[in-house]
């Protein structure tokens, strides 16, 4: 059987402020202090679980933060991810822009129109993301290139010689 994880004995200074944590008005600092002193008497982690309505993983947690960062595991931190990795970098950026420029008829697709879930499935073929993402993904990389959605559809080009003249019919 595996040997119980507590928390390390706090030094005075620090089992004050734990003290302190129970009288705090925020209930992240009053069930954190709650969980370090309970472990510091050397309380299982199922049975604080159990006991203050928690999982072990919270627990665990919590001993976890007070070993690494003492009394400022108490204290809430940024509930944001450390990073954000683009899905498209400066030059995957570029090749996205040169792929809307060609036709989706060269890729397969059977419109003439490009949609964001066909440039997404296109740009994963041809190797400019690691994996699928999706539309939304293809639109906000595009918004950071300051392209706008819109703008990608009249890139297209037709092979028809007389499309020059067509489309200004259509659109005047």
């Amino acid at each position: 059987m595996q040997a119980p994880w507590l928390v390390r004995p706090p030094a005075d200074a620090e089992r004050q402020a734990l003290q302190a944590g129970l009288r705090s008005s925020q209930a992240f600092t009053l069930r954190r202090a709650q969980i370090l002193l309970a472990s510091a008497r050397g309380e299982h982690t199922p049975a604080i679980a159990a006991s203050l309505g928690c999982s072990d993983q919270t627990v665990r947690d919590a001993i976890h933060a007070f070993d690494r960062v003492g009394v400022g595991a108490l204290t809430p931190g940024s509930k944001r991810p450390p990073t954000r990795h683009p899905a498209f970098d400066a030059a995957a950026t570029e090749r996205l822009r040169d792929l809307l420029h060609r036709s989706p008829h060269d890729f397969g697709h059977p419109t003439s129109l490009w949609t964001l879930e066909a440039v997404a499935a296109t740009a994963f073929a041809q190797g400019l993301t690691p994996t699928q993402v999706s539309g939304e993904t293809i639109r906000a990389t595009l918004a950071r290139a300051g392209i706008g959605w819109k703008r990608a559809k009249r890139w297209i080009t037709s092979p028809d010689p007389a499309s020059a003249r067509k489309k200004a019919r259509a659109t005047a």
